[in-house]
């Protein structure tokens, strides 16, 4: 089972001068214990419920850029690009541009976005939800002709590019990964059966994960997909370190589902998280595959 920090927070430490040794030390801690996957946000403002919206926050791709540069072996990604923050054919071009300078360690993770605040705050257009998914599915589509032979134009509902050029090509062969996030049974698992490499569902409960991939197998055969072809990745929710053996408890019963990733969202100072999820954690993970 391959793991993954999520840094989902820059509040800790307090010190905005502190933001990048402390992302770089965490990154390098992560990748010398063993995790293979380090992702970040596509937020501009800190998720309400969460914590303040006037948290610090950065941007995604700039982040994994600097990532890249202290990083050697893991796959990078954000979980997940919000569908109305970039243009398709730049979204490609972007991802590209992370995995040629990274040696081929991108992911495209991608989902409907849904933060109103930011987008109202920042301009980013609102439109309704019927229309992210259209959006969703024509993205996935421009990042797939971008990724082929075919520098042809792309017609669609909501985006023309008169040309797919992107050279050049991601180093990741055939192109890099597919990740859809979300679990909304009738349209994002829809989309994960029809376009994606691999999907992410938030582990509420070992129960809950199996419905959602019950529904995502019957996605599939719709498709004509095969279901066991599709990567299952897991965000975990429970502090894994407030319970160890409650969470390893839920691991086995996720790697019984044929989730291959947990990806772990810091819940303190994420130095010492990822330091001790690497001690107390992943020597036990071993036991389950």
């Amino acid at each position: 089972m391959k793991l993954g920090i999520h840094y989902w927070t820059y509040s800790t430490p307090k010190d905005p001068t502190q933001i990048a040794p402390t992302l770089a030390e965490t990154a390098r801690i992560a990748e010398q214990a063993g995790f293979s996957v380090f992702t970040v946000m596509d937020h501009y403002f800190q998720m309400e419920g969460t914590a303040s919206a006037d948290d610090p926050m950065l941007e995604g791709y700039t982040t994994l850029g600097y990532v890249a540069a202290k990083t050697e072996r893991m796959t990078l990604g954000l979980l997940v690009t919000g569908v109305m923050y970039r243009y398709p054919g730049l979204l490609a071009k972007i991802v590209t541009t992370l995995d040629v300078l990274s040696g081929g360690r991108a992911r495209l993770g991608i989902g409907a976005s849904w933060y109103e605040r930011e987008q109202v705050g920042l301009g980013v257009p609102v439109v309704p939800v019927s229309e992210r998914f259209e959006r969703l599915e024509e993205t996935l589509r421009i990042c797939l002709q971008m990724w082929s032979d075919d520098n042809g134009p792309f017609h669609g509902k909501h985006y023309e590019l008169a040309e797919t050029l992107c050279v050049p090509q991601p180093l990741t062969r055939p192109r890099p990964p597919i990740m859809v996030g979300g679990g909304g049974e009738k349209k994002t698992l829809l989309m994960v059966a029809r376009y994606a490499d691999a999907c992410n569902i938030f582990g509420t409960s070992v129960g809950d994960v199996k419905r959602k991939f019950d529904i995502l197998r019957d996605h599939c055969e719709a498709e004509g997909r095969d279901y066991d072809r599709i990567e299952k990745t897991v965000a975990i929710v429970r502090p894994p370190l407030a319970d160890v053996d409650g969470f390893l408890t839920d691991a086995a019963g996720f790697a019984k589902l044929g989730v291959t990733e947990l990806q772990f969202m810091p819940d303190r100072h994420p130095v010492e998280f990822t330091e001790q999820l690497a001690e107390r954690i992943l020597p036990r993970l071993a036991d389950i595959g």
